[in-house]
Parts: structure tokens; sequence; C-alpha cells
């Protein structure tokens, strides 16, 4: 901070109405944080032609919404009498639509900031009006938050001439491209919450996921293959009704698992692909049999199909040798120039006759010759690992008698080595060719057959499945292709969608989605492209071309027209508890007048509850990736009464990590758009892996802005400063906002398996160590088993984003931190602080405060932002002693500190920079300060409001 802003905090302190807000134009008439945001709200009918230009995730209308109460209540000063709440009331900037300021009731607090914000991962992230290489796109369905999307997520879609059609975990919807331009059915229509702002569409009756769909333009059909083995048809022509969904035609039981893929050959039969490496064909005049029949006859339809199918693996199995691979067929392809069917497995391809029905070729990912498989001599792999897991029983059985416990250690260490060893050493070619499984498969105009790998890689094959050339245009995970015409379209797993010509040359690429593309389909001069979380965009097939930049100009001149403020409060509170609890008074008078006009309330606790034993057993529930304890439940309750949860507030999430809580509640009236939660924890306790020291996170996307919360709790005792400084950069750094998912689902879930077991292997000769120099067993318990699961999370970590090494935490629009942070008051004694605190010379002690000093030398919080603190330092109290009187009068007499902090970073790369499109959130304080009335702890309890 310069010596400008230095005088401006001295004169502050003695007048504070004599000194200017530090930002200009501030809208403080709702007290609010404002951003240039995406929401979806149901749109006028001068927004409806609009539809198709929505090039902007910041799509909105030139008006201001105030979230919480009615604006009467923004207009409150009440509040302002809340003197004993530690609050930082985060004002918004900006102009409002008219270019007008608001009036001015309430102004900001001077502010704070520390040195090192512009440079490396500390760098604000650059926003833009306009992607810059994103071409115009129609949105079909926005964005929606995936908490509206249980049971309903799409998995796949296709395209008619008229339709677009998506199977989702509930059934099928369809879209007319007639009402693509049509405005979303609102909060208030028949759509589900997630759909408001969706083009109009029908839904079927809810049944088993849809898998697959597939296109029978010959019968006017769709067809759907499900996770419950089951096939459906769906005619076309489906009524358009409003009020009741369609339902399905000719339906039966495929197979008893999964439909994985479908497709029709070249002479009218229906192929379909399973797990296990089997191919079903279902021939045509079965099929037209079966849709002769009238609707009474139904069961007598599905008894025919069931009965006329023709399994191909059974036909190409001999003597227990099978030509093809036991892999799930994920991918089939029918050439209907040459009457030839693809069936591509997870490493390999079988070619068909789609005629004869006989096997043609069979050949893996690099174009060799496959031999036949002798499944009679394949282990059965459960049996293998069940008679291994009886052999190591019976030998700790053996050798428990008289075995002291570092021999059992060492039996333990010894066996998992060998188990590993086994597995690695069997299936490390599998590992090794994984990053190149088949994805896609598409046949192109001039005939070729391109697929896609895992590993980003695209392979051209001729028609009798020689490998011509491959490409390699992007680093990740090719998930989907779609060709038209001379261009073929690859979705990768990163959002990024790339065009590419015939003889492989990219075209065009731009970040479609920001989540994976899962799918695309031609449809009414669109290529349509499915996210795994649910949006669909449409990207016109002339792309790229001259009429891209034509647009590009055009939008960014009339870009505010796609643009609204948005306005609300958001109160971040943080509190060591100290492993009491508090009564429901402490908890009214902490937050009961601080939460009447927020919008979002997020709490911090730290010291929840401690003890050896409970963090030996956090770490073991850490491990295997459970968390929560009836401490952290009680207190999320006892919360959630104070706000008056279920009628005016709603709770949407909350993460633990031993002491360490964070919880965030919702107003009802900005519930519909807030979601995307995601949660994280890092520990930085003993050997970084005991949560008694860390940090615990949410982030989620609150009106298409990314906001992420961190509750820390930094190392103790006045000389470590500099652990403080090493706790906060290395939860900065290492905050991974991940999904759990299934550990062995797939081959790259095996792989971290073997890692984890390696890592329990590592932790388990850790406990050793560390018993063995003396420290607690239950602690060395804890460490080495909670190193476990660091390691794995830090892969988990690495695998998002390998290349970019970025921090999710780099990544949001707007950060806050708050917790115990343990900075202390240096260079004074224990008297000399009573006295300045007596005497409210609080300026004095700021000279003294180590954050502040640390903020600005650089090595703390680079580039976040503070309210000048005018409330007595909240830490150390004697429980129960009211007032100033309690601090710390023991043998100890520890020094009084504000321990206790809340800081933010926002969108601006510099203070005067105001709300724009490139600068989307932007934040001031308008209250801070701390409850001292409180005294159920050791420290004295803070809040933080921020609005958007």
């Amino acid at each position: 901070m310069d010596e400008s802003k230095d005088d401006d905090v001295r004169a502050w302190d003695q007048n504070p109405s004599s000194i200017q807000p530090v930002r200009q134009n501030v809208q403080s008439k709702s007290q609010q944080l404002r951003t240039y945001t995406g929401t979806h709200h149901k749109r006028g009918p001068h927004q409806h032609q609009l539809r198709n230009n929505r090039s902007l995730d910041n799509r909105i209308i030139n008006h201001k919404h105030n979230y919480g109460l009615p604006q009467e209540d923004y207009l409150s000063n009440d509040i302002k009498g809340s003197s004993d709440l530690v609050n930082q009331k985060i004002e918004g900037i900006g102009l409002a639509a008219d270019g007008s300021d608001d009036n001015n009731h309430e102004l900001p607090l001077p502010e704070f900031e520390g040195t090192g914000g512009g440079l490396g991962i500390f760098k604000v992230p650059v926003r833009a009006p306009l992607h810059p290489a994103r071409p115009s796109y129609l949105e079909l369905r926005p964005h929606p938050l995936k908490e509206t999307q249980v049971g309903k997520f799409l998995r796949t879609i296709a395209c008619t001439e008229t339709q677009l059609w998506a199977g989702q975990e509930s059934g099928v919807r369809v879209w007319n491209f007639s009402d693509q331009y049509e405005p979303g059915m609102g909060a208030g229509g028949r759509a589900r919450r997630g759909d408001e702002d969706a083009a109009p569409f029908y839904e079927s009756a809810d049944m088993s996921p849809t898998l697959c769909l597939m296109v029978d333009s010959g019968n006017e059909l769709i067809w759907s293959g499900h996770k419950d083995g089951k096939i459906r048809s769906w005619r076309m022509d489906q009524p358009s009704s409003n009020d009741s969904p369609f339902k399905e035609g000719l339906s039966w039981q495929a197979h008893r698992g999964p439909v994985l893929s479908m497709v029709i050959s070249s002479y009218g039969d229906i192929w379909s692909g399973f797990e296990g490496g089997i191919i079903k064909i279902w021939p045509r005049e079965a099929v037209n049999k079966s849709l002769s029949l009238s609707p009474e006859e139904t069961h007598m339809a599905a008894l025919l199909m069931e009965r006329s199918f023709v399994d191909l693996r059974s036909q190409v199995t001999v003597n227990g040798v099978c030509n093809i691979s036991s892999s799930d067929v994920k991918c089939l392809l029918s050439d209907h120039v040459r009457g030839k069917i693809w069936a591509a497995g997870s490493l390999s391809f079988s070619l068909w006759d789609a005629r004869s029905r006989e096997l043609l070729k069979v050949y893996n990912i690099d174009g060799q010759i496959e031999n036949g498989v002798d499944m009679s001599s394949m282990p059965d792999q459960a049996v293998e690992d069940e008679r291994n897991v009886k052999l190591v029983s019976k030998s700790k059985k053996e050798k428990s008698q008289g075995s002291n416990f570092f021999q059992r250690s060492r039996n333990a260490i010894m066996g998992a080595a060998g188990a590993v060893r086994r597995v690695a050493t069997k299936g490390a070619g599998a590992f090794a060719e994984d990053v190149r499984k088949i994805e896609a498969l598409v046949l192109a105009s001039d005939g070729m057959i391109w697929s896609g790998c895992s590993n980003g890689l695209l392979v051209q094959w001729d028609g009798n499945g020689n490998r011509l050339q491959d490409f390699h245009h992007h680093p990740c995970a090719v998930l989907c292709l779609c060709a038209h015409g001379s261009r073929i379209w690859v979705g990768y797993v990163s959002g990024m969608v790339q065009v590419l010509d015939l003889e492989g040359n990219l075209l065009a690429g731009w970040v479609a989605h920001n989540r994976p593309v899962i799918k695309m389909a031609v449809g009414d001069d669109y290529v349509f492209s499915l996210a795994n979380h649910g949006g669909i965009r449409g990207w016109a097939l002339a792309t790229p071309g001259p009429i891209d930049n034509i647009l590009l100009s055009e939008r960014a001149e009339k870009k505010y027209l796609y643009t609204r403020q948005d306005n609300f409060r958001i109160l971040v509170g943080t509190w060591n508890v100290g492993e009491g609890k508090a009564s429901q008074e402490a908890l009214a008078t902490w937050l009961g007048s601080a939460i009447l006009d927020v919008g979002i309330v997020v709490i911090g606790l730290q010291e929840v509850e401690m003890g050896a034993g409970f963090l030996a057993m956090s770490a073991a529930k850490e491990t295997v990736g459970l968390e929560g304890t009836s401490s952290g439940q009680w207190w999320q309750d006892a919360i959630g009464k104070t706000l008056d949860e279920g009628s005016t507030f709603e709770r949407v999430g909350s993460r633990q990590l031993a002491g360490l809580l964070i919880a965030i509640w919702v107003r009802k009236t900005l519930r519909a758009h807030v979601g995307d939660l995601d949660v994280a924890a890092v520990a930085c306790g003993l050997g970084r892996a005991i949560g008694n020291k860390g940090g615990v996170g949410l982030r989620l996307r609150v009106l298409d802005r990314i906001m992420c919360f961190v509750n820390c709790h930094f190392a103790a005792h006045l000389e470590a400063v500099n652990r403080r400084n090493a706790d906060f950069d290395h939860i900065y750094r290492t905050m991974a906002f991940t999904r759990s998912s299934n550990l062995l689902d797939n081959a790259a879930g095996m792989l971290r398996y073997l890692f984890l077991t390696c890592s329990l292997v590592f932790s388990t000769y850790l406990l050793w160590l560390l018993y063995s120099s003396g420290l607690p067993w239950i602690l060395s318990l804890a460490a080495g088993v909670s190193s476990a699961a660091q390691m794995l999370r830090g892969t988990d970590a690495a695998a998002i984003s390998p290349d970019e090494g970025k921090p999710d935490l780099a990544e949001a629009d707007m950060v806050i931190f708050c917790g115990d942070l343990n900075y202390r008051l240096f260079g004074i004694s224990y008297d000399e602080a009573r006295d300045f605190v007596s005497q409210r010379c609080f300026e004095w002690l700021r000279e003294k405060d180590q954050l502040r000093a640390e903020m600005k030398a650089g090595k703390v919080f680079q580039g976040m932002r503070e309210a000048i603190i005018k409330f007595p330092p909240t830490y150390k109290f004697e429980k129960g002693k009211p007032g100033l009187g309690g601090y710390d009068s023991g043998e100890k007499k520890r020094i009084p500190a504000w321990c206790d902090r809340v800081l933010y970073r926002d969108s601006r790369a510099a203070p005067s920079m105001e709300c724009s499109l490139g600068c989307p959130v932007v934040a001031s304080v308008l209250q801070y300060d701390a409850c001292m009335e409180v005294n159920e702890s050791d420290h004295k309890p803070n809040c933080v409001v921020y609005l958007k």
C-alpha cells in the first residue's frame, strides 16, 4: 500500500465522513455487489430474435435486479446499528443502465490491498465481452445448473430434418426446429427448474436412462437404446402436447445389459452393441412385421422381436476361441456404399459384411490384424482375486500367532506390494494402450472412416479397414465426431470443438462449452453440440467463413443489449468455536441483524472438534472419501435455525475437514440462480496430512459467475509467520474442486486404485517410522493414512489440468478467504496492547499487525483486499467473560490479536476499474465489525457480506 493510502486510513480514523470513497460511481442504494452475468431469466418479446446470436455467456437485458428482500428493505439502515458484528458488506461498483449513479445512502469503507496481485497465479483472470475465437451460435438449451438435472441429465442427441432428439436419464425429449427461436417457458411455465430458458420441447414418460439414439428415416422413427437393455421406437410426428408426455411405440428386451450402440445397415437390419463384445442383429423382416401389428398386439410384436435376433459373437466363437474382442461395443457405423458395418471396442475394430453378416476382419488401433482370443484359457479375474484374498488371509491368520505388530506390518506391506507388482505386470501393456482407446467413429463424405482416441489422436481409415494416416491437433481426449459435406467436426473433453477438412487439415477451433462435448449431430443447417452439463448449442455449417467476422463485429457493437447488472448481498462469517457449542441467543446476536437483507450466507468455523483420536479418525475417513461429524451437523442445524432455514433460506452444501467446516445457505428468491456447487479440502497439519490446520472451500456458479469461498485455519504462535504464509500458498495452489468418481469404473480408475494401494503401502511404512520415532501411535496412524489420500488427490488435481497448472482459485471471478488466520501483533507487549485497545487506538495496533505487514511485502494474500479494521482484536479471550475485560489474563497472557479475518479478490485488475463485461464482478466493503458480546469461545466471531 502506498503512502497516500496510509494517509487516507489515518484520516478515516479521525473523521470517517471527511474521506471520499476509494472508488467512484458507487451504487449504494441497494448496497450490493454488481456483476455482469449470464443468468437465465424469462426473456421479453424484444429478446426472442436474439436467441441465435447468443455468443455471449453474459447475455441479458439492460435492467437491474435486486435479490433478497423487497427494495424498501434494501433502503433500511438498521444494519448500521449492528456494530458488534465483524461484517464486510460488499458494494457493487458500476453504472446504472442509463449511465447515472444510484442514490448514495451508505459509503464503502476504505480498504487495504496486498501487493503482488498482478503477477503469476495471483493475476486476475481475463474476461472479455465476446469470446475472441468463438463464432455465433444458436443456444437451444442454456447450461443448466447441475442440481436441477438430477435424474434428467442428457446423454446423447440425434437430428432429423425437422427435429432434435435427446436421450436423457429418464427417457427422451424432442425439440422442433420450428420452435428453436421461440422464448423459453420461463420460471412460471411448465418447464422444470433448469429448463426455463430452453427452447420449447416435449418429453416422453419416465423410463430407464437412454444411452444411444438412431434415426430411421425410412420408417419415420427414432430408435433408442436404454440402460435396462430395451430398445424402443418413437414416432417422429409426436403430438405436440404440453400437458402429457408422449409414449413409446414398439419396444422389446434386447439384452440383459445396457444397449450401448445402434445402427441401421444398408439392408434395413438393426445392429446393436452391448457389453462384453456382444453384437445382435434384428432382421428387417422382423422389424417391419412387428411395426405392422396393431397397438393391441404390442406384446406379440415384442415377442417376435425378442426371438428374431442373430448373435454374431456366438457365430464367430468356435471351440472356445472367439475372433472378436470381449470389450464393450461402444461404437457402430454403417458404410452404406460398401455394405459394411464397423464395430469398435476399446482397442480394436471388427469389420462385418452387412448382407451376409460374416466377419471380414479384426484389427487393432494400429491397423494390425488380430488373431482369435482363446476364451477358455482366460482366467476368471474375480476367481483369481478371491483366491489371492483367501491366501493372504490364511497367511495372516497363521502368522498372527506369536507375531508382533511390526512383523505383521511388514507382512502386510510385502503382501500388498506383491499384489500391486503382479497386477501391474499383467496390466502394464493394457494401461499403456488405454490412453489410445477408441471413443468415436464417423463416416466422411469421401468414404473414409475417422476414429477418435482418448489421447486426442484422430485416425483416418479406408473402407477396407486399412489405416491411412493420423492427426493430433489437440492434447485432450476426443469424445465425439460428426461429418457433413467436406468437413469433419471433432468434440473434445476440454470443451473444444475443431473443424477439419477431408485431408485432416485444421480449419478452425474454439471453446464451444466449458465442459466436455459428449455428442454432436447435424440438423437444420447447424451442427449441434451437447456438453455433459446438458447445454446444447448449434453452430452454423458454414463456420468457419466470412460471415463469422461480420457477425462478430455486429455483436460487439450491440453487446450491451445482452447485458444486465445484478445486485445482491453475501454474508461470510467466521468463528473459531474452540470445540464448544453456542447458544441460540449467541448465534442470533452474531447473525440475526446481519442477514436481514442478504441473498447468500457462508459460514466458516474452526475447531468444531479436535483431539488426537478425532484427527486420526477424520484422516482415515478422508482417505475413503467420507467427511462430516455429528458436531458439524449440529452447527449447521443451529445456524440454519437462526437463518430460518426452510422458509427463508435453503442450505446448498457444506464441506468439513477435521475441525474445519464451511457451509452455505441461499435465500429462496435467489436459489434458482445459484448452483453447480463443488467442494474441496486441503490439509496443512502434520506432513500436510492432518486436518487440524488447512482449508475447506466451496465453489459455485452465481448468476453465471464463479465464486469461491475458503475457510482457513493457519499455523499458530507469534513466531510462525512464515508457516502461515506457506499455509496460504499451499491452499491457494493445491485446492482442487474435483468431483468424486468410482475408482474402478474404468481402466483410468484402476490406475488410481493401484496408486492408492501403493500409497497405502507407503503410508503403513510411514506409520512405522513415525511410531518408531516416538510420536503417539494414533497421530502416526493419521499421518500415514491421510498421506495416501493427499497423494491420490494430488494426482487427481494434476489430471484435470496437466499443462496449465493454474489453480482453480485463480480462475474464479471472485474469491473470499475467511477464518482463523492466526496472524498476531508483533513488537508490542501485552500491557501495551491492552492499553491501545482500551483507548481504541486501532491505528497504532494496525501498524503492528503481522498480516498487514506480510501483505504489504507481497508475501501472502497477494492482490487481495480487506476493509480497514475498526474493532478490537478478536483473540484471545477467557470463555464466559464479557467485554474487553475478558482478554487472556492467565499465566501466558497472550497478546490480543486480529486472528479472525476476511479478505477478498474480485475481477478488478486495478482499483479504478468499473463494472463491465471485461470486469464482471466489482465489490467494496460497507461494514466490518466484530461481535464482542458473544463469549462462548476464546475467539470472537466475524462476518462478511457480498452481493452479486
